[in-house]
Parts: structure tokens; sequence; C-alpha cells
């Protein structure tokens, strides 16, 4: 087999030269260097090539490849015709895969699947990390769930191979611009790199990641019909993380628009960083879903040590080529045409290594309650299973108290204004140890987090500077929340000092209702009382829209 690798000196294409010339495949590099190319083919031995995606492609038919792989660069972009070189491949019946990790290219390189099957010849886009292996690992991991409520992507760099050029044009073409999730059955606006969270893919192996754009998250919602898909990565330095938050922050805060001057010298900081490194890195999927009806969460992960991370998005180019004959014809994106097996086999001969466990899932009211949990009506433990984001709108009557206490109560937590028919949208965010409730009565805010409690039947939740412990009673269907301790800045407040509440969810007709009301310490006067019911949004019927 001959195979003709453009961007084939770079970092991750020169990986899969590497990979192809050790399984005794005929590789060419090329690129627009050709002094590059010819150091790469010399030291590895391989031919090289110059070639310019932009500029003439007619030296690849003197080649005579069987397939053309570009790995030229991250955003796949051809000037005004960005399948330029795949058109170029199929119309001189050469197979073609690319490394794009760009969804709109990735999705859209079925225009040419005419052309392909008129010639027999395959194009795959996206045959690299993501999606081609998330996608592996999300069909394994999901195959007799009978729904799917969250597939999160975790991306582990280290440093120990410093990212190339166009991987650095796009990661700073992403931080701090708006970035589209597809959570809890609508699109959400979020902003890339923001947002971190700790995540470990060994017990040596732990890092804060960002959400960051990549094509799982235009393309999941409808290959897997997930309710939640999130991307997220991390750096193994933390002095690049700061720096990329920072980034972010000037981006959005100050208008900082073009960041593209900062990659030479990010690109140096990260060469630098190099002899820091631990070497371990990887990726890592996991779905969350049902199974009989309960939560559960699975959890695939590859990891790679020595620094050969950077092997992985090689991984999916160097499984297809190993199976080209039986690639149906055809142009589409990488997602069904590899299975998680087939990733397996071509780890044998290097130092990485995969693993798949699973959990129970639990919310973190099912974790609260125990066996009450199953004594709820079907509509309260709906609004109380939420996995990652959901949303539930309606209706609420709102009644203030009067008094000195009521009113500076209102004014520091933000309760709502008095109204008889008050629209709410009620949005609950599943985080790693909490859910944060944001209630938005009729535009007006107010917001609290709500955590486990070590006693069984309680939970925690914060306003601010105060956090309430409360009881959790479940008696006729109805689930009663009694404070029982506080606390203001850490400190344990006296029960005479404690807020006295009469609160209650419950069910009417399979619909949802509440009735929360709130109470001052010692005059017990009203606070605030709010009463309706709220139920879930409706999901897109289409997540492209």
């Amino acid at each position: 087999m001959k195979v003709v690798i453009v961007g084939g000196y770079g970092v991750f294409g020169g990986r899969l030269a590497c990979l192809l010339l050790g399984d005794g495949v005929d590789v060419c590099v090329a690129g627009r260097d050709l002094g590059k190319a010819q150091a790469f083919a010399a030291r590895h031995g391989a031919k090289a090539l110059r070639l310019d995606v932009r500029g003439d492609l007619s030296p690849l038919v003197a080649t005579a490849p069987d397939f053309v792989v570009d790995a030229s660069g991250a955003l796949q972009t051809s000037g005004s015709d960005p399948y330029r070189l795949a058109r170029f491949c199929l119309t001189h019946h050469i197979n073609y895969l690319d490394f794009a990790d760009d969804a709109g290219f990735a999705a859209g390189i079925g225009e040419l699947d005419v052309l392909a099957r008129a010639g027999g010849c395959v194009a795959l886009a996206g045959a690299s990390s993501l999606p081609a292996v998330s996608s592996a690992a999300v069909a394994h991991l999901s195959r007799d769930l009978t729904r799917i409520l969250l597939i999160e992507t975790t991306i582990f760099a280290d440093g120990a191979s410093p990212p190339g050029a166009a991987v650095m044009a796009s990661a700073l073409a992403q931080i701090g611009l708006p970035l589209r999730l597809w959570r809890g059955g609508a699109w959400r606006l979020h902003f890339g790199w923001s947002e971190p969270k700790s995540a470990s893919l060994t017990p040596s192996c732990r890092r804060v990641t960002w959400l960051v754009r990549a094509p799982d998250l235009t393309l999941f919602p409808d290959a897997f019909r997930a309710r939640s898909v999130v991307c997220r990565a991390g750096l193994e330095h933390g002095l690049m993380n700061i720096g990329l938050t920072m980034l972010g922050y000037l981006r959005r805060r100050a208008g900082l628009a073009d960041l593209a001057w900062l990659g030479p010298g990010l690109f140096r900081l990260a060469r630098t960083a190099t002899r820091l490194s631990s070497g371990v890195s990887g990726l890592s999927v996991e779905v969350v879903g049902l199974k009989d009806d309960q939560p559960v969460r699975r959890r695939w992960q590859l990891t790679a040590i020595h620094g050969y991370g950077a092997y992985i998005p090689a991984l999916p180019a160097r499984a297809l080529l190993r199976r080209a004959g039986g690639l149906a014809s055809g142009a589409r994106t990488c997602l069904a045409d590899l299975t998680l097996a087939a990733i397996s086999s071509q780890i044998a001969d290097l130092p990485m290594s995969m693993a798949c466990s699973e959990e129970a899932a639990p919310t973190l009211f099912q974790l609260a309650l125990g066996e009450t949990w199953h004594q709820l009506p079907l509509a309260v433990r709906r609004l109380h299973s939420v996995q990652d984001v959901e949303c539930f709108s309606g209706h609420a009557r709102v009644t203030r108290g009067h008094g000195l206490i009521a009113q500076v109560a209102a004014s520091l937590f933000g309760f709502p204004k008095a109204g008889a028919d008050v629209p709410l949208r009620l949005t609950k965010t599943r985080t790693s140890r909490a859910e944060i409730w944001e209630r938005n009565f009729a535009g007006r805010t107010f917001r609290s987090t709500l955590s486990p409690a070590a006693r069984p039947q309680h939970c925690r939740e914060r306003f601010g500077a105060f956090t309430f412990e409360q009881e959790l009673p479940v008696a006729n269907g109805n689930l009663a929340f009694v404070v029982r301790r506080g606390w203001f800045l850490g400190l344990p407040l006296p029960a005479w000092l404690l807020p006295r509440s009469c609160s209650r969810e419950f069910a009417v007709n399979d619909r949802f209702y509440f009735d929360v009301g709130l109470y001052a310490p010692l005059t017990g006067g009203l606070i605030v009382r709010y009463q309706g019911e709220v139920r879930p949004d409706a999901p897109c019927e289409a997540a492209r829209d």
C-alpha cells in the first residue's frame, strides 16, 4: 500500500508516518517545506514530496497513492473550497482520510458522497481522536442503555510533545469565544476554555479541564440521541492553564479579538515546558444513561505514558488503513467505521492501555433520600433526576412579607417580587459534587447550591455566605424541606437565628407542584412564599438547528 501523508512531518502526521512505516506501508510525507519533508524522510525511511494544498496538487497523481491522509492543519480549511484536496483525490480515484477537528468540515464532507461512490472510493473526515475514537467509545459504552443522558469527552494533554502551529492556532481561535453546547435537549451558549472542572485519568494524572470546541458537540446529539454532549481539555502545566484562562477573560471582557500573534510565544513556552512533563496523557469518554430505568455512569479511558499521547490521533487512520479493503465506498464523517476493538488492536506495540468501568450514577436527591426516593411521585423524581443541565418552566404566585427582616432578607438573597401569576424558569446544573439551582421569576434571578449532607435524608443549601442543612422527610408523596442547622461564613448559627421553612413538593395528575414558604427567626413573620408548578422544557426537535 502507498500512502501520502500531507503534513507528514508534523506533530500528528509524523506519528502516523512512523506507525505506518512500522507496518510496512510505503509512506510519502508531503508538505510545503520540502526541506523538513526530506529531513523527516531521511530519518525514518520514508519518501518526501513538496505539496501545497492550496496550490498545484498534480504531484499527488505522479506518486500514485492508494490513500492520501490530510494531517496538515487542525482547522482543515483551504481558502474558499475546504474540500479541494478531498475532491481532487476522489476525482483521480484516490482514497482520502483527514484529521479534521472542525465539526462543520467533518459533517460537510458528505457533499462528495456521489463522487466517491461513482469512483468506488472512500473519503472519511475526522479520522482522529475526535470524533473517530470518541464515537467508537460511545457506541461501546451505550450498547444496552435505553436512554443517553450525558456524553462527556475529556482530553488529558501532556507537555512532552509541544503542539504544532496549526493546533496552537486552533486553540487560540476558540478561547473566550461563544461556544454552543447541546445540554438538556437544547442549544445553550457557553464560552471556549471556560467553566473549569477537575478530572482524573489515573491516580497520578489529574488535570483541570475546560470547555472546548470539538466535532462531537455537533455530531453526537443526532448520532446518539444524547440529551447532553460536553467536550473538555486540560493541559498538564498549571501556568499554561492560567494563561489561557486570562486570555479568555480578556477576549470576553476587554474585546481582545485577535490572539493569533500570541501563537509563537506560547509555542516557545510549550517547548520549554517539555522538560517538566510527566509524559502521561490520554482520552476519556463518559456516558451516563438509563439501564433498567436506573442511571449508570460508564467510563472508557485510553492512557499513554512516556510522551506517547501524540500517537492517539493517529490510531484511527492506522486502523482504517489496516482494513482498507473492508471500507464501504462513499464520503462521510468517521463515526461508525471503527469499533473500540479495532482501536484497541492498534496499541499493542505502544505504551498505552485501555480500561472500562461502570458505576451507579444516583442524583443528589436519590443519594440523600435512599429508599424513600421511590415513594415520591414520578413528576417529583423527574425534577430531581438531573445529570447535566435541565430547565423547567411554569408560573408561581409570590407573596412577600412586610417586616424589616423580610425586606432585608429579600434584598440580600434576591427573592422575587410579589405577583399573582409570575413566569418562572428553573435551571438546574449538575456539578461533580452539587446542584446549582437558578430560579428566574420574570427576570429576577436568585441562585443556591445544594450539596449532600453527612446525615441520611438531609441536604445542604448555600445562599452566598449562608448555608442551611435541611431534613427531607417524605410522607404521602410529599417531599418536605425542614431547616435543621445553619452557618454564616462557616460559623454555626444558634437555633433561634434559623429561619423556619414550610416547604414541600408534590404532584397532582402527574404534574409537579411546589409550595415554598420561608419565615423569619424570632418573630416568625413571613419572608417570602412562592407556590405554583413547573414542567420540564420540551427538547428541541432537531439537534442541529
